[in-house]
């Protein structure tokens, strides 16, 4: 483990120079890892971990999703499964399922959950909120996570690239006495940047925060706003894309990405610095309580509720297609898509 400087505060990370991929294997040895879920995260882990030379088996039920795990060369019988077959056959067993999945097939799962076995996750959902989602797991096994800071899809691309997607890491129950060195030859397996230590809960929080927040949420919001304030005064639906998002997600994000805010202000001109400095801290002190409201709403268990709740409903996914239909068809995106059309390595400039 290594200690860095995060902005005066010291924190230990581990990278693969740290806990390498051989130390992994030697801890793994014997183990078979089965992923439940080949929806978001279980793709990108199973196969890198399958190709890290681990000994992964897949469970999902039949249907579109099982023929993607075919494709990407599980074999029915050998090293795809049922969920519950799979369950059975792992002593490591990694609930790569949804939320909502999770808890519809804790019930059939947990009979497989023997002693010694350990039952993995990469996010706190389930276990931080079990009051709600009734995942209890038995005393007898080791609970632990590696939760990638991006998508599956994400974790794939960068470890065919020879990068890795960072992680944070967590200890639950430890029943066995190996359990972090599981944790932690798990996250070398997935290929991950570096791991950082949390606990379920604070992983939980924060996912949950900034999903809503500035991942996802508020970045939607504020979108919307800026597009429509300029609509509203005459811009052209060109003009009003390319300035909210178009330069943002091309050009400024990959300066931020590359060395921080300050050195994107630096590669702009004076006065889009001036303004910038100058309505940070605006935007800072109007958005901060909102934050705060949201905050306070996923640590007392009011989002996670909501998710359960809107989950459950039988015509969930019904509803949630219309909203995200809703949200493609606007002006703003219909305008996006024909933006990234005319991007120069879409056709001819």
């Amino acid at each position: 483990m290594a200690e860095m400087n995060f902005g005066g505060v010291t924190e230990t990370v581990v990278t693969s120079k740290e806990f390498s991929l051989e130390k992994a294997h030697e801890v793994l040895k014997g183990e078979t890892i089965a992923v439940l879920g080949y929806g978001i995260q279980g793709p990108g882990q199973a196969c890198n971990l399958r190709d890290n030379g681990f000994n992964v088996i897949v469970g999902q039920r039949e249907g579109k999703t099982y023929d993607k795990a075919v494709n990407d060369g599980w074999v029915p019988g050998e090293t795809l499964f049922s969920v519950e077959e799979a369950a059975e056959r792992g002593t490591i067993v990694c609930m790569l399922l949804s939320d909502a999945g999770q808890i519809q097939v804790w019930d059939k799962v947990k009979p497989y959950l023997t002693k010694g076995k350990a039952l993995y996750y990469s996010h706190g959902f389930a276990i931080n909120w079990n009051d709600r989602t009734g995942v209890v797991p038995p005393a007898d096994v080791d609970v632990i996570m590696v939760a990638p800071k991006g998508s599956g899809t994400s974790l794939r691309t960068m470890f065919r690239e020879g990068r890795g997607v960072n992680c944070s890491y967590a200890v639950y129950q430890d029943a066995t006495g190996k359990a972090e060195e599981r944790t932690l030859a798990l996250g070398i397996g997935i290929g991950a940047g570096y791991l950082f230590k949390t606990t379920f809960e604070r992983e939980a929080t924060s996912d949950l925060t900034g999903e809503r927040g500035s991942l996802m949420g508020a970045i939607e919001g504020l979108f919307e706003a800026q597009y429509q304030v300029l609509r509203e005064h005459g811009h052209s639906p060109s003009e009003a894309f390319n300035e909210t998002v178009e330069e943002l997600t091309q050009s400024l994000m990959p300066l931020i990405s590359a060395k921080g805010m300050d050195w994107m202000y630096a590669n702009c001109s004076t006065t889009a610095q001036r303004g910038a400095l100058d309505w940070a801290p605006r935007f800072r002190d109007a958005v901060k309580p909102v934050m705060e409201w949201l905050y306070l709403s996923v640590k007392n268990g009011t989002e996670a509720q909501i998710s359960i709740d809107s989950n459950s409903k039988p015509d969930y996914r019904e509803h949630l297609n219309e909203e995200l239909r809703q949200m493609r068809e606007s002006e703003m995106w219909q305008t996006g898509m024909t933006v990234r059309k005319l991007r120069p390595e879409n056709g001819e400039q």
